[in-house]
């Protein structure tokens, strides 16, 4: 979805770091909202990879790999505020939602009826021969 928001703002905004990074944040929070409750605590590592992959189209680097791996770096540090920001937006709402999951799965578990465990062997005519 990045690399998609990354060519279009090469396309409309002629690669401008602070639109794409604007951008970032609903990406960010839509990634903390739709990942599936198994992958929860993953969410929040994704949010810099991808941010990383959709610099590609937009930095000014020279050609070359190397000129290019200087613009992406470039960018990285110009604009880690915004990659902090949507990092811990992810990392918040992440949270939020394992709480409420934990919340739930523990309201649905049933507390188990205390008795005292009885052995297959000892019946109960033994229990009434053994009681004072």
């Amino acid at each position: 979805m990045m690399l998609a928001i990354g060519c279009l703002d090469a396309l409309l905004f002629s690669g401008s770091p602070t639109v794409y990074s604007v951008l970032f944040l609903p990406a960010c929070a839509a990634c903390g909202l739709w990942v599936r409750p198994a992958d929860l605590l993953a969410a929040p590592v994704t949010a810099p990879l991808a941010y990383t992959v959709g610099l590609l189209p937009i930095n000014e680097g020279s050609a070359g790999f190397s000129g290019q791996a200087v613009g992406v770096f470039t960018a990285l540090s110009l604009q880690a505020g915004w990659l902090y920001a949507g990092t811990l937006l992810a990392v918040v709402i992440v949270l939020v939602r394992r709480a409420v999951l934990v919340t739930r799965r523990r309201r649905q578990q049933r507390p188990r009826p205390s008795r005292h465990p009885r052995s297959p062997h000892y019946s109960s005519a033994a229990q009434a021969r053994s009681r004072p």
